[in-house]
């Protein structure tokens, strides 16, 4: 068994190009070896007391910038750049686009780009898909001839842009990790680490000791909301469907503007950088539920990230020292999973109590495993047929999921 702890906060580097060599979970689940936010400016959920309990919220995890003197005519450019970000998402206040005109959106290298028309940007309230790194460059191309720009000019044709979302910097991750540890004793219900160290594991170390604990991390996405908050999610079942909580989001609106990544992992073990993620927006909630915290939707452009495999959910009540796994993105990072549990006798984490009080009775079922802000929505996986079967929501040490037979009795039609 591995013992070494990970801190999971800026351990990877993003890479410029696609992740090469890294192997793909099947289409399918693995199986064990044979033998919200409109326009406006995002508002982050804070926690408060619900029936006693301390709700979580997303995890707030980047910075909204002004943008003074936005404006960029057709046919031209503009970089915004912002050192020290892991990602940079700009939004439009104005779209003044001939037919057959598009606003390309790239990184710096223009490796990750994205073309967007005026309806294409208008269905997520005019914010672009975020890119990678700490520049984004902002291109308006023509459609059609205007040589000498004159009726570009004359009919004020081009794009602004307001608002930036961008990633924290190493520095302001450090400052809310220090605002985090000093706040840990009046916030009970926020995810832990039980143990001393933290057990969680860049997910490119359960590579070639566990490739199905990692097959089954590959249907687990880094979800970004509203460009500045941050949950986990996991692809359900062969169809086009998502989980994560209810305390993440909970509306079709805030769905289009949640991002969806793929893929966003370390390339090795013991860190450096990371795979480029693949990213695709959220479209429909389908089904949402405050007590049993869970939110089930769809993503636009679904055939891009059936790559990735999905994972079956196991309907049935836990049982009492059954072990498990939990793949996630705590605080937004790239996939870890946690697996081992040093306060119990196995090592391994394992299901601490099967009927455990959550927002009802007997809603979760309760764990010691490691999981962090940002881990909310990860699939609890058990050991025994490596199915989910539990939703991670709360932490506190105890932490726990809702179980996932009481969440697949409501969404049994839907799956």
């Amino acid at each position: 068994m591995r013992r070494r702890s990970l801190l999971v906060a800026g351990v990877c580097a993003l890479l410029g190009i696609t992740g090469a060599g890294v192997a793909m979970a099947s289409s399918g689940p693995a199986q064990p070896p044979p033998g919200r936010a409109p326009a406006t400016a995002p508002q982050l959920r804070l926690h408060h007391d619900i029936s006693g309990l301390q709700e979580p919220g997303a995890e707030p995890a980047g910075v909204l910038e002004s943008v003074t003197a936005g404006a960029i005519e057709r046919a031209a450019s503009r970089t915004f750049q912002y050192p020290g970000a892991d990602y940079v998402k700009v939004h439009f206040s104005r779209l003044a686009l001939g037919s057959g005109d598009k606003v390309v959106v790239s990184d710096a290298q223009g490796t990750e780009h994205y073309e967007y028309t005026s309806k294409d940007l208008g269905d997520s309230d005019n914010w672009s898909m975020s890119v990678s790194g700490d520049r984004a460059v902002v291109r308006v191309v023509k459609g059609h001839d205007d040589v000498f720009g004159i009726r570009s000019r004359l009919a004020s044709m081009g794009v602004t842009i307001d608002r930036v979302a961008r990633g924290q910097t190493a520095t302001e991750r450090a400052r809310a990790d220090a605002d985090r540890k000093a706040a840990l004793a009046a916030a009970p219900h926020e995810e832990s680490i039980c143990g001393r160290t933290n057990e969680a594991e860049n997910a490119a170390c359960y590579k070639s000791s566990d490739p199905v604990a990692y097959a089954n991390s590959k249907p687990v996405a880094r979800i970004l909301i509203n460009g500045v908050e941050l949950c986990t999610a996991w692809r359900v079942g062969t169809q086009n469907r998502m989980l994560t909580n209810h305390h993440c989001f909970t509306t079709t609106r805030e769905a289009r503007n949640t991002e969806v990544w793929f893929n966003y992992e370390c390339a090795r073990c013991d860190g450096g950088a990371t795979l480029r993620p693949v990213k695709v927006m959220g479209d429909q909630v389908l089904a949402t539920d405050d007590i049993l915290d869970y939110t089930l939707f769809s993503v636009r452009n679904f055939a891009q990230i059936q790559q990735f495999g999905y994972l079956e959910i196991d309907d049935r009540a836990p049982v009492r020292g059954e072990e498990l796994y939990i793949p996630q993105h705590p605080r937004g990072a790239p996939t870890v999973i946690t697996s081992e549990d040093s306060t119990e006798r196995s090592g391994n984490c394992a299901v601490d109590d099967p009927a455990y009080d959550g927002y009802a009775s007997n809603t979760d079922m309760s764990y010691f495993c490691d999981t962090d802000g940002g881990s909310s929505g990860s699939p609890v996986i058990s050991r025994r047929t490596n199915k989910v079967i539990a939703l991670h929501h709360f932490g506190g040490c105890p932490n726990s999921g809702v179980r996932i037979d009481r969440i697949a009795a409501q969404l049994r039609r839907l799956m």
